[in-house]
């Protein structure tokens, strides 16, 4: 049976690119490059949310509603949230560099 896929292991893979760091977000553990956010942990949800845009957030929503979804908070950000019980380990290195780069190109 595969290992759970915790932040920690989110964390890790961000935590490979470069000038990411560390960080915190509305209290919860989060990933920064430059001072800016692109992954934030949601521990009630067990998910992640992602820096995105929203025709990427709506493309991923389509393809896989159970693994990319919003609440009604993130209706009007581009950030989607990603379910880490249901989201392929393979993927994750494929979503989070996206993100990575609009927070490093300054979108906020």
């Amino acid at each position: 049976m595969p290992q759970p896929i915790t932040f920690n292991t989110v964390r890790e893979i961000a935590l490979g690119l470069p000038g990411a760091a560390d960080g915190m977000s509305y209290g919860a553990p989060a990933v920064k490059v430059n001072g800016k956010l692109f992954i934030r942990w949601r521990e009630d949800l067990n998910a992640i949310v992602l820096k995105t845009t929203f025709e990427e957030r709506e493309a991923m929503m389509e393809e896989d509603p159970k693994v990319y979804y919003i609440t009604d908070h993130y209706l009007n950000y581009e950030w989607v949230l990603v379910s880490l019980e249901h989201v392929s380990p393979d993927v994750l290195p494929d979503l989070i560099k996206p993100s990575y780069d609009l927070a490093r190109k300054g979108k906020k």
